[in-house]
């Protein structure tokens, strides 16, 4: 089977690593339709080995067109106003922005952790948040285990994930410029804060981490909380998780557990200095945890230390994980 495939956001940080994924995984695509802003439109921009011409993203452009898979990263405004044009024409659309998330309508989905969501999708896919998306995983094969009562999170999170103007920020910081994208300076220094902050004193990316959380493990009530920090490294967010389990573990046996979890790679040898770090991890597609141990300070309790590239799994692979995954099950329209 192949596919008609749309990305929407074609020249952007994430639109261009989706692509790329697309190339790695040998996607099965038909016809490839690349689309961008009316500033990008005309643009050249290569597939394969072979060149194609930027679409300017507007409701004529889209009608017009036969297509199975739109992978959108082109902010939340643009998927709230041109997602429907592509179900309208009948492509299943895998939201790369935060629009859809918590819409009760729509799927939100890591494909290792809550593949059967997909099947009551209405047309639209939301990839959760960067950050959310890492710890699910893991969360997922101690949740299935042991049960989840708490989970704290601490992030440490890449420029990447505020685009290729948060990367310009830190290469420009470097040399002494002030930033463009970050309120702050980001060279050798710390933001506790991504995004806006809300009236409850936690910022919009906490929230993301805390209501995604909840809502692709199925765990309404779950208590989360989380502190999101802007750092100087260029690409893969690391968090530190505090997991509060409903029972009692086995440390070595929670090892054998998360080796064992797709997606997952256990980097953890305190012996030989070995545990996961993002200029390592960068480029790779797993989800890196280390620094596994026991908190003794409350019952049944784990801290996990997770990294993984923000670009690929926080993002782009995740879509084109989704779109394998919904072909596996059957639920694309294609051509023989």
């Amino acid at each position: 089977m192949q596919y008609d495939v749309a990305v929407v956001g074609a020249t952007g940080l994430v639109g261009t690593k989706m692509l790329e994924i697309l190339t790695e995984k040998n996607f099965p695509v038909r016809n490839l339709y690349m689309y961008a802003s009316k500033k990008s439109a005309g643009k050249e921009v290569e597939y394969k080995g072979k060149s194609y011409k930027v679409i300017e993203l507007k409701k004529e452009n889209i009608l017009d067109k036969d297509i199975d898979i739109a992978l959108f990263s082109a902010g939340g405004d643009t998927s709230l106003e041109f997602a429907k044009y592509f179900v309208e024409i009948g492509a299943v659309v895998i939201d790369n922005s935060s629009a859809w998330r918590m819409d009760k309508e729509v799927p939100l989905v890591v494909p290792e952790v809550n593949p059967e969501a997909l099947k009551d999708h209405n047309g639209i896919i939301a990839n959760p948040n960067c950050s959310t998306i890492q710890a699910m995983p893991v969360l997922k094969a101690l949740s299935d285990r042991y049960g989840l009562e708490r989970v704290v999170y601490s992030t440490y999170q890449a420029v990447a994930g505020a685009g290729i103007q948060g990367i310009m920020d830190l290469q420009n910081g470097l040399k002494g410029e002030k930033p463009k994208k970050f309120q702050y300076d980001i060279a050798g220094n710390l933001i506790p804060q991504i995004d806006t902050f809300l009236d409850n004193g936690y910022t919009k990316e906490e929230m993301k981490m805390v209501n995604e959380t909840r809502k692709i493990l199925s765990l309404p009530e779950l208590r989360v909380t989380a502190t999101c920090v802007r750092v100087p490294v260029e690409t893969s967010h690391s968090e530190s998780v505090n997991v509060e389990l409903k029972s009692d573990f086995d440390l070595k046996e929670v090892f054998e557990l998360l080796s064992n979890t797709e997606g997952v790679v256990v980097e953890d040898d305190t012996a030989n200095l070995k545990y996961p770090m993002p200029l390592y991890v960068a480029g790779k597609d797993p989800v890196y945890v280390g620094r596994i141990r026991r908190d003794y300070s409350n019952k049944n309790t784990l801290n996990l230390w997770i990294v993984s590239d923000n670009i690929r799994k926080g993002a782009a692979l995740n879509a084109v994980q989704i779109a394998e995954k919904l072909a596996e099950m059957g639920l694309l329209e294609g051509a023989e």
